[in-house]
C-alpha cells in the first residue's frame, strides 16, 4: 500500500479546478495578435475564457484591455477587485477577480501578464500552463519601432528588459512566421487536451 501524498497548505488552497494559460513575452513578440486571433478562434467554446486586462495606459487598437486611470486603478486595488495586480513599464495592470470564478467552474481562463508575476500565479492557482510568446531581438526591436506607441517607454529599456530563470515557461512560440500558424499554436495549447474535439 502507497503512502498518502503530502499536500501543502498552499496548494490545497490554490483555485481550481480550471486551466489557467498565462501568456507571457517581451515587448513587440506579437502577443496581442496571437491572443486576438486565438479569441477569434475560440468563440464558440464557453469553457475557454479570455480575461481582459485593467490597465494604466491609454487604449490602443493592438490590445483588448480596460483603461482606468492611476487613481481609479488604485482605488480598485483597494475594493480587491483585482485577482492579481503587478506595475511594469511606468505603468499599473490587473487581472479580474471574476476570472477566479471560471476557473472554479473548470473553465480555461487565457490572460496576457508580466513574466514578474508568474511564480506567484503558480503558487495562486492549481492548474497552470506559461506559454512563452517570442521572437529574436532584431524583429522585437524593428516591431516596437514600427508601432511607436509613446506610452511604452524608452526603447531600448523595453528590449532590455529581462526577468529570471524562476519563470522558465511550459510551452514557447517563437513568433517569426505567418502570424495565424502561431495562433493555431497557441490554440491548441489552450485547448491541451481538448484539441482533439
Amino acid at each position: 500500500m502507497s503512502e498518502p501524498t503530502a499536500i501543502s497548505p498552499e496548494q490545497a488552497s490554490a483555485i481550481g479546478p480550471g486551466r489557467l494559460v498565462l501568456v507571457v513575452g517581451p515587448s513587440g513578440a506579437g502577443k496581442d495578435t496571437l491572443l486576438g486571433l486565438a479569441r477569434t478562434a475560440c468563440a464558440d467554446d464557453h469553457d475557454i475564457v479570455f480575461a481582459r486586462r485593467v490597465v494604466t495606459r491609454e487604449a490602443s487598437s493592438f490590445e483588448d484591455n480596460v483603461q482606468l486611470s492611476g487613481y481609479d486603478f488604485l482605488a480598485a486595488v483597494g475594493r480587491g477587485e483585482f485577482a492579481i495586480h503587478w506595475e511594469a513599464h511606468g505603468h499599473h495592470y490587473g487581472l479580474p477577480r471574476a476570472m477566479d470564478d471560471d476557473i472554479r467552474a473548470g473553465r480555461t481562463v487565457v490572460v496576457n501578464v508580466s513574466r514578474t508575476v508568474i511564480e506567484r500565479m503558480r503558487r495562486m492557482y492549481a492548474n497552470v500552463v506559461v506559454v512563452a510568446i517570442t521572437a529574436p531581438a532584431d524583429v522585437l526591436a524593428q516591431r516596437l519601432a514600427m508601432r511607436s506607441r509613446a506610452s511604452d517607454g524608452a526603447l531600448q529599456d523595453r528590449l532590455a528588459r529581462t526577468v529570471t530563470d524562476e519563470a522558465a515557461p511550459d510551452k514557447a512560440i517563437v513568433n517569426v512566421g505567418s502570424a495565424e500558424f502561431h495562433a493555431r499554436q497557441l490554440v491548441q495549447i489552450i485547448r491541451g487536451k481538448r484539441a482533439d474535439q
